[in-house]
């Protein structure tokens, strides 16, 4: 049993929204929330069989109503002073969650019958969120006040979540006199001999755990006595980390219990029946609690670890959330850990290993503990799931250019029975993959195929998307190379033509592909990024080579755009949509160097003769895809940094959906806010959606993004901006990605008018 006394996330009031309800339920997982009434009295609970069993008896569904329509009054709840057996003893299968209630009924926590993590502050200790990483100075501050903020400052920069210290009272926790007795072990007399001259008074204490929440760092501390906890607990400490020694210390762990708040517990030095009976007694008094499995040597021999343990730790914790306090050297075995499940990392922390004390030892320097955290987190985010297996973008990306395909041995006219003898597998794989082989076999060809051309899902499909003209309020195209202007164009009614050019395209001469009279069109030209010799165009490259090629290349599409001018008769201005470059390879780069990147960007574009065009930078996702691989992006992604820059130099954009979607999921930033901030500076659209951080370029539908909201926005902020749906793999067997799209597009926003 655990007592939960952090309510926000359970309770709504009995005047809230049945949608605002349903959201409580879906974001605190455990699908019912308390309805109170406005004094704190609880009235009722709702749960997931309780709104279904609403909507069976409403004749309106109306999601505005309040919450009180929907309650259930027929419920359980306990006085919150009652014994932990006599609240024990109500939880079943079917009971999972008790209320507990003061005398005027109102509601002071919550008992769970299993816990599912822990609370401290902002941090969400559980299997689905990030490890919990401890910066343990302890007492490495060696009695110095401002060596405690120096580690304080240092473990903030390395990326600590907490930086954690200890307090004793030295009369209550040791035998003070021994420090004197010859004949005491020398143990005992040099680790004492250490706390006497290096503690830190608690008033100075209190001023380095104030000077982290002016850093926004979480200070803890270990107790290592209850008058300690005493002085904590007059502070306002806001959870309790015990000393493995402590383990077996159940009047210290009963009175920790008392204050209520969350308890971390070290298990080194301790046998399984003393972690089992200290489990018991946390359980007894329903603390929210985490074990950390902990080898207490200093250092500890890479062969007594046992990291293996961590599971049967969690196990005797009853799920509760397991960590690793490590004393050991380096820190692999804390990125082990983090693989093994460990929520929370636990590591000592000096600026000098070779200060006084055993600790100093066995201590991650500030660059080491940078490091350990950075692993921590790759390997967090290479955990995944157990369930299934997805294929990601950048398989896909290569799944094409590695993978085979079913394509046609000779020609095939429309209505024949496609045999055996029709079909041949070739590289590379951007049609319909080999083992579909029998799918084919029998059907009749749904068009005239030529030898060499790729059999598509179209093929063994019940049904096909038919290109139509399309309805909408701004001007609309496709992404077109020079081949298939002739092909694509007369299938609708564009408006325009974006060109996306390949390297090899800057050296073909339009006129072979382009009709003398021109058309009455407008058009675009996407310049390429990626061109001959592995070159990737980047504007603000440090290396002057790099960025002087960059350059002249971009110059050339900038000649070329101008030769195409003269066969769009609607073209006054052609836009060119680049990426001007600020990728880089093994992270994210800080504030500065973006500034300083853009302004090279700027200068770059003041060196380009660009009369009679106008460039416009794209929005770019957090994780390009380059050569099959990913890498990180840094300008064109925060909507102040693009407002800066459009505003200083007078620029427009080529807003992507797809990019700065995925750009806004990874700054955990609102994307209906980005619109309203970069909309008004859009000058052309890439229409398409987006899942995660780096899913782009997804059909229309098949993402997370609300089109919706994003039509209503375009329709205020921007609603002359032209756009393509730039779905990847579009124009594959005919456009039919792109057919989809605007059919999608057209028939879901008719009412609100995306273009």
């Amino acid at each position: 049993m655990i007592i939960e006394r952090n309510l926000a996330k359970y309770i709504v009031f009995s005047d809230d929204s049945l949608s605002h309800t349903l959201q409580k339920i879906s974001e605190n997982k455990s699908g019912l929330v308390f309805v109170l009434a406005q004094n704190g009295v609880l009235e009722g609970v709702l749960t997931d069989g309780d709104f279904r069993r609403w909507l069976l008896s409403t004749e309106k569904m109306d999601l505005s109503l309040p919450a009180a329509l929907a309650l259930n009054k027929n419920f359980i709840s306990i006085q919150e002073n009652a014994p932990p057996d006599e609240i024990n003893r109500v939880f079943s299968e079917r009971i999972e969650y008790i209320p507990l209630v003061d005398r005027q009924n109102r509601l002071v926590a919550i008992a769970l019958g299993r816990q599912n993590g822990i609370q401290i502050e902002k941090f969400n200790i559980s299997t689905d969120e990030p490890s919990f990483l401890i910066a343990e100075i302890g007492n490495n501050h060696n009695g110095n006040l401002q060596l405690a903020m120096r580690l304080v400052d240092k473990a903030v920069n390395a990326g600590a979540d907490c930086v954690k210290f200890q307090m004793r009272d030295m009369k209550s926790v040791y035998r003070l006199p021994a420090q004197g007795d010859a004949s005491e072990d020398l143990g005992a007399q040099y680790t004492l001999d250490l706390l006497l001259r290096f503690q830190l008074s608690n008033e100075d204490m209190f001023k380095v755990f104030d000077y982290c929440k002016r850093q926004s760092v979480l200070p803890l501390c270990t107790p290592w006595d209850t008058t300690s906890l005493q002085a904590l607990e007059r502070y306002g400490m806001v959870a309790y980390k015990v000393a493995s020694p402590d383990l077996t210390n159940p009047e210290l762990l009963e009175a920790i219990c008392r204050t209520r708040k969350p308890i971390i517990c070290s298990t080194g030095m301790s046998f399984e029946s003393e972690i089992i009976g200290a489990v018991k007694l946390l359980k007894h008094h329903g603390a929210q609690f985490a074990l950390l499995h902990c080898n207490s040597t200093y250092p500890a021999p890479f062969k007594d670890i046992n990291l293996n343990y961590l599971d049967r730790l969690k196990e005797l914790g009853g799920g509760c959330p397991i960590g690793y306090s490590g004393h050991d050297r380096g820190f692999a075995v804390a990125i082990a850990a983090v693989a093994k499940g460990a929520r929370i990392i636990e590591k000592h922390f000096t600026l000098d290993r070779n200060l006084e004390g055993n600790d100093h030892r066995v201590s991650l320097l500030p660059d080491e503990f940078a490091e350990m955290v950075t692993h921590i987190r790759e390997v967090e985010q290479s955990m995944g799931s157990a369930v299934g297996r997805k294929v990601t973008q950048g398989e896909m990306m290569n799944r094409e250019v590695l993978g085979k395909s079913l394509l046609a041995a000779k020609p095939i006219k429309t209505g024949e029975i496609i045999t055996a003898y029709h079909l041949q597998v070739r590289s590379p794989g951007k049609g319909l993959a080999p083992y579909k082989k029998d799918e084919l076999i029998g059907r009749q060809a749904c068009r005239d195929m030529f030898e060499g051309d790729f059999f598509y899902a179209s093929d063994i499909a019940d049904s096909s998307t038919i290109v139509r003209n399309y309805d909408f309020e701004r001007p609309f195209g496709i992404p077109v190379r020079y081949h298939d202007v002739a092909t694509m164009l007369p299938l609708s009614n564009f408006n325009l033509l974006e060109f996306h050019l390949s390297y090899k395209d800057t050296g073909l001469d339009p006129a072979e592909f382009l009709q003398e009279g021109g058309y009455d069109l407008d058009f675009v030209v996407h310049s390429p990024e990626l061109f001959e010799g592995d070159h990737i165009m980047d504007l603000c490259s440090a290396d002057p080579k790099h960025r002087a090629r960059s350059i002249a290349e971009l110059q050339r599409v900038i000649d070329i755009t101008r030769k195409l001018k003269k066969y769009f008769h609607r073209a006054t201005r052609p836009r060119i949509i680049i990426n001007a470059g600020g990728f880089s390879m093994d992270g994210f780069i800080p504030k500065q160097e973006r500034t300083d990147k853009y302004a090279l960007i700027a200068l770059a574009l003041s060196e380009i003769d660009s009369e009679g065009v106008e460039i416009i930078p794209q929005t770019m996702p957090p994780f390009p895809w380059h050569f099959g691989g990913q890498r990180y992006h840094n300008l064109f992604l925060d909507a102040e940094d693009i407002i800066e820059f459009c505003s200083k130099h007078r620029m427009r954009i080529c807003l992507d959906i797809s990019h700065s979607k995925l750009a806004c999921n990874h700054l955990h930033t609102s994307f209906e806010n980005f619109l309203d901030q970069v909309a008004p500076y859009c000058a052309h659209l890439h229409v398409v959606d987006a899942e995660g951080v780096d899913g782009e370029g997804l059909q229309i539908g098949d993402g997370d993004i609300d089109f919706f909201m994003v039509a209503k926005k375009l329709r205020d902020l921007c609603p002359d901006a032209s756009f393509i749906p730039e779905i990847w793999q579009g124009h594959k067997n005919n456009g039919e990605g792109f057919w989809i799209a605007l059919d999608r597009l057209e028939k879901s926003f008719s009412s609100t008018s995306l273009v």
